[in-house]
């Protein structure tokens, strides 16, 4: 029943958040909002729409860790998992706006978070510096692409048209109803979802925690997913970056900073084990990108296969953590004294190649 019920809420997320990127989109165009700026914010902040409906929701009831695990679980999945099957369905070209100002900004806001939580706590006024800052970035995005010429924003002109005269959602009133649905099923498939995952964390004897950080985690991330992998199949690979890095940021940014508010005077605890450990794997991902991206401009196949295999060796570590399973100081040991140097010694020399070779 409660599989059920977790599958109902990641469909009406998911649902959900296509809906109200539908409606809102065909809206704000048929309003002469340019398609550049709709791409930007609205169609920007729909995927990331089940992570803020989760973690807002289960501020709401009371489950603050699924809150926080879940857009840090999520960072950790876009980087690891879905750059990481992405370049393995093709190797992903990094624009050079990623490099120099997105992966900065992105790295950044991770640091800003750990700074504030430092004291084990989001504030409101953390979370209003945070929702502030995401207002700004999207401000400062928008101004810097309209400066930029038409055929870098050609995208948007094409996948983003005003409903015509004959179709269905072509009135305001459909419009409007189709964000009203996308309200409705993000509201009660977040709250499906987070009841059905306390339910889980309780039955296999983990915590709220984990399951943010895992199954929540990924099944919110599941629209990030569906981008990446189609641009990636369509041979629009710096489109599939460009996804991860945005989301990463507003995960951050925009998710925490929304639940930290929702929190009110409280404030948005952070757990022990969040500060010590889950947000330094994060931090790590997301540095991780730097070297890759910096030499050749391309995540290569067999460096997504690395990213892919950590994210797996991650969850397994989480679970086997979790039981206080007898083989988790084994793990660990073969982990730190023989895999982790070895990725290391591997991506210096990978590094050092990439930047003695000739480029055209």
């Amino acid at each position: 029943m409660q599989v059920s019920i977790f599958v109902a809420g990641l469909v009406a997320l998911v649902f959900g958040a296509s809906a109200l990127v539908r409606g809102a989109s065909k809206l704000a165009l048929s309003f002469g909002i340019s398609p550049l700026v709709v791409g930007l914010t609205i169609v920007a902040f729909g995927t990331s729409a089940p992570e803020m409906a989760v973690s807002t929701g289960a501020v709401l009831n009371g489950q603050t860790d699924i809150a926080v695990g879940n857009v840090v679980g999520s960072n950790i999945f876009n980087v690891l998992f879905i750059l990481g099957i992405s370049a393995l369905v093709a190797p992903l070209i990094v624009h050079v706006q990623l490099i120099r100002q997105e992966v900065p900004i992105m790295i950044g806001s991770a640091l800003l978070l750990l700074a504030l939580g430092l004291d084990g706590n989001l504030s409101l006024w953390d979370g209003a510096i945070l929702m502030i800052l995401m207002v700004v970035y999207t401000v400062f995005l928008v101004m810097q692409s309209r400066r930029e010429s038409s055929a870098n924003t050609g995208e948007f002109d094409t996948e983003l048209k005003p409903a015509g005269p004959g179709a269905w959602d072509g009135k305001w009133p459909a419009q409007l109803g189709l964000i009203l649905i996308g309200l409705v099923l993000l509201v009660v498939g977040s709250d499906w979802l987070v009841s059905a995952s306390v339910v889980f964390a309780k039955a296999l004897g983990v915590s709220d925690l984990v399951i943010g950080l895992t199954i929540v985690a990924a099944g919110t991330s599941m629209p990030e997913v569906a981008t990446s992998l189609t641009a990636a199949f369509k041979g629009e690979r710096d489109i599939a970056v460009g996804n991860v890095v945005g989301s990463c940021t507003f995960n951050i940014l925009g998710c925490l900073g929304l639940a930290a508010l929702a929190s009110g005077n409280l404030g948005l605890p952070l757990a022990p084990s969040i500060l010590t450990f889950d947000i330094w794997v994060m931090l790590a991902a997301l540095l991780a990108c730097l070297p890759v991206f910096l030499t050749g401009r391309e995540i290569a196949r067999w460096e997504g296969g690395v990213f892919l295999a950590y994210y797996v060796v991650y969850v397994s570590y989480m679970v086997l953590a979790s039981q206080h399973h007898d083989a988790l100081p084994a793990f660990s040991t073969a982990m730190l004294s023989f895999v982790l140097p070895l990725t290391i010694i591997t991506f210096v020399v990978s590094i050092m190649r990439k930047a003695s070779a000739p480029h055209a």
